[in-house]
């Protein structure tokens, strides 16, 4: 059953009892009001080939990768609001991530309005701390993740209507998307998500996700669409073009006795009029246009070796733009797993020439050992 995304305490993200939700601190202020405060880092070293200023030597760096507040209020049980905030590798101002006036009516009916993830494929849906791989962004994103004209993190301004049928989810919104520039009729962008669970229902909250459930929601398999269109998205002040992009996906989780077997595929498209292959005059906002793949498998041992469960997981990625050279990037990385994705420790090394831009980049070795906690 698809739960509201706050509908339990303080349940920053997932409030599944397979994953351990994000506790935080609690305020009771009546019998139905409440408010919440949780928090979340991702921090890792990371060595790469040909990366230290010499350009022959490996970097070796540190990073905060991601600091984030999470604060929840509860006014009755169908309202509430929410706003989280995050700083991206700790070297910057902290930005708003989220702030949404939620109006949550009924499981297959709900309202939400305000700053919040636009409806996207399972990469942008998981973010950065609910997925398998460490090193997830090395795809091309939708226009909310392209550094902030079009929003930032994945995130918008907007309005998304979702819910929950049975085994059918939707979600639904429109948003600013590009404003001005050679968006200068000021046409919305609009976004959908569906996803269809041919077994056991996601019990993720809101129309977000996970890459796995540790199997505490027994087999899952799940098909899904997703869509975002722009009217003068792309281009510059002097040309202005149109974007849009789809995306299907597979997702299993298969329980083998105390075992899981986890599996993620995602084909994606873009077609943009201009590109960052080939920008328009003046400042251009140039997306990614052409194809672009991943699959994911990872195996999640039975037992725990100490105090959590190890995880090896292998994904591959191709993007394949319309005006550049075809690149690919390999990750083999362990997961350990100490509660749920509030402790979570990962080693990975990654191989290739894929980014997240989608065009070919310089083909080298990569390392790092991440720590992600929660609260």
């Amino acid at each position: 059953m698809k739960k509201s995304l706050y509908g339990a305490a303080g349940a920053v993200l997932l409030t599944a009892t397979s994953v351990p939700a994000l506790a935080g601190a609690k305020i009771e202020i009546g019998e139905e009001s409440w408010v919440s405060v949780g928090a979340g880092i991702r921090t890792a070293f990371t060595a790469v080939e040909d990366g230290a200023p010499s350009g022959d030597d490996y970097s070796t760096d540190f990073d905060v990768q991601n600091i984030r507040l999470y604060f929840t209020g509860q006014i009755t049980d169908k309202i509430g609001i929410t706003f989280n905030t995050d700083e991206i590798f700790g070297d910057g101002p902290v930005d708003t991530l989220d702030v949404i006036a939620r109006f949550e009516f009924s499981e297959a009916f709900n309202v939400w309005m305000g700053r919040m993830l636009t409806p996207a494929d399972r990469i942008e849906m998981n973010g950065p701390f609910y997925t398998v791989s460490w090193n997830q962004y090395t795809v091309p994103l939708y226009p909310s993740d392209q550094g902030g004209d079009a929003g930032q993190y994945g995130r918008d301004d907007g309005l998304t209507i979702w819910g929950d049928l049975g085994k059918f989810d939707y979600a639904v919104g429109a948003f600013e998307g590009l404003s001005g520039g050679p968006n200068d009729e000021d046409n919305l962008l609009y976004a959908a998500r569906f996803a269809f669970h041919i077994l056991n229902e996601e019990n993720s909250p809101a129309y977000y996700t996970s890459s796995t459930y540790f199997g505490g929601e027994g087999n899952i398999l799940t098909v899904a669409a997703s869509f975002q269109t722009q009217d003068g998205g792309t281009g510059s002040i002097a040309e202005s073009g149109d974007f849009e992009g789809f995306t299907v996906e597979i997702f299993s989780e298969t329980v083998l006795g105390d075992a899981v077997l986890n599996f993620e595929a995602e084909y994606k498209e873009f077609d943009a009029d201009y590109t960052v292959g080939s920008p328009a005059a003046g400042d251009c906002f140039c997306l990614f246009d052409g194809e672009s793949y991943f699959g994911t498998a990872a195996f999640l041992f039975p037992g725990k070796m100490g105090p959590g469960r190890i995880q090896p997981y292998l994904r591959y990625v191709e993007n394949s733009p319309s005006d550049g050279d075809d690149s690919d990037l390999t990750e083999f990385g362990v997961n350990y797993w100490i509660s749920g994705y509030n402790a979570k420790l990962n080693v990975n090394f990654g191989t290739g020439d894929a980014n997240i831009s989608g065009y070919k980049g310089d083909d080298v070795d990569s390392f790092s050992i991440g720590v992600q906690l929660q609260i």
